[in-house]
């Protein structure tokens, strides 16, 4: 059975062993306090003196508390299984039903053990079956009472820890957003821009005046992306192809560039500036010249965009920092299980964008 098969430490995920404790020991020496009382007012058992009632919370107490530990495990396991199986948003009734009757069933079962075996070690003056149904009676009541502070604990623990993920989540949306604004375009790119338009301005003013235009509307899309967790890949195709034709004027025929795409993709999903990482380390860490053409190639497939470059590695280039890969690994985090792959060929450098067609 799953119950039984569930590990030490998976329990313990949902309440940590210090916290059970303080509460195990908390709820063992209550319950005793009720019990001597309610027995001394009954006349079940009086009590002498305050002395008397102090030793028998003492004895009464531990032995209590390897009760509760007793039924407590068992309930965090009803528990545990239960969220597996029969969760909270959807069969409830059953899910409560289902509960109620093992919660019952395991505080009777440990009364008759622990009963049993008081009664073998130090037999009752009132027989067997007297105290065993008074105690079954008992712990059936305290554990049904256990698990339901079980429950709402472990409803606080994991509402507590929802909003803390949710807090830290929204802190790497903002580290992010910072990141890709800071370094997404990078002040390399921009120096040489400038010095590019520069350039035009004296030799072709209607060049120029092009440059300009698609300058403003590259910095533009970058603006408008950040702050959304997905953009289209017909934006992003838009985006790259300005990035490339700005790259374009400053490397001319060293960089060369080809979109093979079906049109059904273009209404696909990725994170914002996904293509400018790609295509920014691509131009950073291989060679472009005339003589040794960079070649881009844009491709994909019903569930990937593929960006594949041929491989002329900068000899004199230091070894990169991945930090672009991170960043864009960290974007498809946020979004799910999907995951971008970046693959070095004999010959090329392949980077596979997995394509949303749901917006998140």
């Amino acid at each position: 059975m799953k119950i039984l098969d569930m590990k030490l430490r998976d329990v313990h995920e949902l309440i940590p062993f210090r916290n059970l404790f303080k509460l195990v020991f908390g709820f063992a020496v209550s319950i005793q306090v009720i019990i001597i009382l309610v027995n001394h007012l009954t006349g079940f058992f009086e009590l002498n003196s305050v002395f008397h009632f102090m030793s028998r919370v003492f004895f009464g107490s531990i032995l209590s508390l390897i009760a509760t530990f007793a039924v407590v495990y068992p309930d965090l396991f009803v528990i545990k299984f239960l969220n597996e199986k029969v969760g909270w948003h959807g069969k409830v009734f059953v899910r409560v039903i289902f509960q109620f009757i093992l919660t019952v069933l395991i505080g009777g079962g440990i009364a008759v053990t622990i009963t049993y075996l008081s009664h073998v070690l130090n037999p009752y003056r009132d027989g067997l079956l007297i105290n065993m149904s008074y105690n079954v009676m008992i712990f059936a009541v305290c554990n049904v009472i256990l698990m339901i502070i079980l429950e709402g604990w472990i409803f606080f623990i994991e509402g507590a820890r929802s909003s803390q993920r949710s807090v830290e989540l929204e802190n790497q949306v903002t580290e992010l957003r910072f990141e890709m604004l800071k370094k997404q375009i990078d002040s390399h790119f921009l120096f040489n821009s400038l010095n590019v338009l520069s350039g035009l301005i004296e030799k072709d003013p209607k060049l120029a005046q092009d440059f300009i235009d698609e300058f403003s509307r590259l910095y533009r899309y970058v603006l408008e992306s950040i702050d959304k967790r997905v953009v289209t890949v017909e934006d992003e195709i838009n985006f790259a192809r300005s990035y490339l034709y700005l790259q374009q004027m400053r490397y001319g025929k060293g960089l060369e560039f080809q979109v093979d795409l079906a049109s059904e993709l273009l209404n696909g999903y990725l994170p914002p500036l996904s293509l400018q990482v790609v295509l920014e380390n691509a131009c950073k860490h291989n060679t472009v010249s005339k003589d040794d053409p960079l070649v881009i190639r844009i491709s994909g497939n019903k569930e990937e965009l593929m960006v594949q470059n041929n491989l002329q590695p900068k000899i004199s280039h230091s070894r990169g920092t991945t930090t672009g890969q991170s960043n864009l690994q960290k974007r498809y985090q946020l979004l799910g299980n999907l995951e971008p792959t970046f693959t070095v060929g004999t010959d090329t450098y392949t980077v596979k964008l997995p394509i949303l067609f749901e917006e998140k």
